[in-house]
């Protein structure tokens, strides 16, 4: 009878740990947007800076909140009943989990700078940052593929 026991609580145990896992990886996919990128990205350019402007972005949801989230949902429901009961608290307790912590990331908001450059043969680009700059209107810029860099006179 202890045998059986046992087992039933190794199989309910890796069953839970597989879906939880199995979630987890399900969801790595998702990321946060690049801290610095520039549109027609340039070698390297020189230019003026044009305008300067923030905004409040949502973040795109992460692995992290579901993962998270997951966990100590799974943990939780692991708590509640016995047996087969126990296995199916922690499964609904993982997903109601994972589903909370992806609402909670999503909720959180990044700023994010647009600055428009006009180089000095005419065209322009925008290049977004979640640093603040630094710069202000009418400013000399060197913009390359990961920078923009003041030019000091």
């Amino acid at each position: 009878m202890n045998i059986l026991k046992l087992r039933s609580l190794v199989s309910a145990s890796a069953v839970s740990s597989v879906f939880v896992v199995g979630l987890a990886l399900s969801l790595v996919g998702c990321a946060a947007p690049p801290a610095f990128q520039v549109t027609q990205a340039p070698v390297t350019r020189i230019g003026t800076v044009e305008s300067i402007q923030s905004q409040a972005v949502q973040n795109t949801p992460n692995a992290a909140g579901a993962i998270g989230g997951g966990l100590v949902g799974g943990l939780l429901g692991n708590q509640v009943g016995g047996g087969s009961g126990r296995t199916a608290a922690t499964v609904v307790g993982a997903l109601g989990g994972a589903h909370l912590g992806n609402q909670a990331a999503s909720r959180n908001t990044s700023m994010v700078w647009t600055i428009r450059v006009r180089y000095d043969d005419g065209t322009f680009a925008s290049i977004q940052q979640t640093s603040a700059p630094g710069l202000r209107i009418g400013d000399r810029v060197r913009v390359s593929n990961n920078s923009l860099e003041l030019l000091r006179s």
